[in-house]
């Protein structure tokens, strides 16, 4: 039984309201950029007053425009397929919520990246259900397989992540062996109650063997690794905690915690799910998670509106999805039924320009990858305040790059301009200089210039 989650240590923590003077303390911290512990972060959750939620959202901003800039990495989920084996409640895919069930073909795998790459997607997510007999590991391997060697015109797919269901140690091996990303897989609940009574059946639904499945997704040598919380089955402020006290947990054991957190909500349920979060209270709950772990990725989905999405972007996320599909074929016309519905419909194009006009740099890149700055490596960079002088040099090639491949007239001159601002960002004068002449040679028809 997995320990670093404790109920009753947890509900101690949330049942002790700190002080003004401890608050004002833990936000001083936070805006040096030093992240928090997991019972500052109980403190900050217990501080409901206006003045510190709006003190917290303003800390979570700079924070966020401090490490990462105005910049967000735009990325596509890819479902290749529905069939499923367990029984939660909250899921579109659950085994018995559809009468057909569907997955691709590699054909099909191939057309739907073919899709994507069209759309200006450089980094997918693999999404699948999970079952043993239809959808083994061995046809996940063949589908990024697929996808790895897929390309279109200028278009390439140059990182998969993977979410899918909890592996043996072997499992995540032949996961890291096949080149993926990040791996991502969500507790959705961290309350072992909550949790058993959402998980009705299937693999699943074994608490503790999920819970332990990104310690065997490191211990396979996997060093990048995503969690999330679904908010919702249960208090937000409990799921908060128990996420810093896994990435706690992680830190110390492997060194290095989550890569990214993803922060999905229940919406639009009625009276089915009490522990619905309203808006106010997840862009609460997004900045002190951003201040907590100011050097995590943290990705919100097109479940949430536009409306909402731009003020999320502005409490800290820096990573969203772009012109998404929850359906397996959803992309190239041969869909199926949906995992969950979507709030925001927008294509990645009109994305893009959202964000441009807001003057923020959306983001294709890929570069730490491709050059191992990964686990450990990049978290070290992070802390010391050097990688935002990589990210953001590579975020603008790859808003070039797409603006050359997929761009209007107008689309070229908007990005133009954003460009030549964010290179007045850049202070070290090298750099800049070194990225001038990339981006000169990226015009010439040169490829792959990442920094």
């Amino acid at each position: 039984m997995a320990t670093f989650i404790n109920e009753d240590y947890i509900n101690n923590l949330l049942e002790n309201k700190a002080n003004n003077s401890d608050i004002e303390n833990i936000l001083e911290k936070a805006a040096r950029f030093e992240g928090l512990t997991h019972k500052d972060v109980a403190a900050l959750l217990t501080a409901t007053g206006e003045q510190h939620t709006q003190s917290i959202l303003n800390i979570a901003g700079q924070i966020k425009k401090h490490i990462y800039g105005e910049r967000i990495v735009l990325f596509a989920p890819l479902y290749v397929s529905d069939y499923c084996v367990n029984l939660c409640s909250y899921c579109g895919f659950k085994t018995d919520g559809k009468p057909s069930r569907r997955k691709l073909t590699q054909d099909e795998v191939r057309l739907e990246a073919t899709v994507l790459q069209k759309m200006g997607h450089k980094r997918l997510v693999i999404e699948a259900g999970e079952d043993p007999i239809n959808c083994p590991l061995d046809y996940i391997l063949e589908c990024i397989s697929t996808v790895y060697s897929t390309s279109y015109e200028n278009g390439e797919t140059r990182r998969v992540n993977v979410n899918i269901a909890a592996l043996d140690v072997e499992g995540y091996q032949r996961l890291k062996d096949a080149r993926i990303g990040t791996y991502i897989l969500f507790q959705e609940t961290y309350h072992r109650d909550a949790y058993d009574k959402v998980h009705l059946g299937g693999p699943k639904s074994d608490y503790d063997y999920h819970l332990t499945a990104l310690d065997r997704a490191m211990e396979s040598g996997i060093d990048d690794v995503g969690a999330g919380v679904l908010f919702g089955l249960h208090d937000y402020r409990y799921e908060v905690l128990a996420l810093m006290l896994h990435n706690e947990h992680l830190e110390k054991r492997f060194g290095v915690g989550f890569h990214t957190i993803s922060v999905p909500r229940i919406i639009n349920t009625g009276s089915a799910y009490p522990y619905a979060v309203n808006d106010q209270e997840f862009l609460r709950l997004v900045a002190i998670l951003r201040m907590a772990a100011p050097f995590t990725g943290m990705i919100i989905s097109t479940r949430e509106t536009p409306e909402m999405r731009r003020k999320l972007v502005q409490a800290g996320i820096s990573q969203m999805s772009a012109g998404s599909s929850t359906a397996v074929g959803g992309y190239s016309g041969i869909a199926n039924s949906q995992q969950f519905g979507l709030a925001d419909h927008r294509g990645t194009d009109e994305i893009v320009y959202w964000l441009m006009e807001e003057g923020i740099l959306p983001s294709f890149c890929t570069a730490c990858y491709r050059q191992g700055r990964s686990g450990d490596r990049f978290m070290a960079l992070a802390k010391n305040g050097d990688i935002k002088n990589v990210c953001l040099p590579n975020g603008i090639l790859t808003l070039l790059e797409y603006a050359l491949d997929y761009g209007d007239r107008r689309f070229k001159c908007l990005a133009n301009s954003l460009i030549n601002k964010k290179l007045a960002h850049i202070e070290n004068e090298n750099t800049r200089h070194l990225l001038q002449s990339k981006l000169a040679a990226l015009v010439q028809g040169k490829r792959d210039l990442f920094i």
